[in-house]
């Protein structure tokens, strides 16, 4: 037989359990997170990530703390086209490959495509 005191103990771990699965901000996603190693800074409405590359989030730059007041560079203009080639991430700059994709080249080398 079950005791009323270990009773409650489970039920109070249970519940604990329960509100903190269910804590939305605690499984939040952020832009450039993880491997990417946070934002270095915007282009316009594109996250530029710490790694170089871009963040595929489909959050805008603009709106994210810290771009209003600056901080990120939100006032840099829109990804544009390369003009000679150069397509890096941190220009701003992206190259289309040949079926259509915009991508920009990461610090590492490799290429970082960005959202349609």
């Amino acid at each position: 037989m079950v005791s009323t005191g270990s009773r409650r103990r489970w039920l109070w771990i249970l519940l604990a359990t329960v509100s903190l699965a269910a804590d939305p901000a605690g499984a939040t996603n952020t832009p450039c997170s993880g491997s990417k190693g946070g934002v270095a800074g915007c282009r316009g409405d594109t996250f530029i990530c710490n790694d170089g590359s871009v963040s595929a989030s489909k959050k805008s730059c603009t709106g994210y703390p810290g771009a209003a007041a600056g901080l990120l560079g939100g006032s840099s203009p829109q990804m544009s086209p390369a003009m000679a080639g150069e397509c890096s991430c941190r220009s701003g700059a992206y190259c289309t490959g040949p079926r259509g994709g915009r991508y920009c080249m990461t610090d590492a080398g490799t290429k970082s495509y960005l959202r349609r």
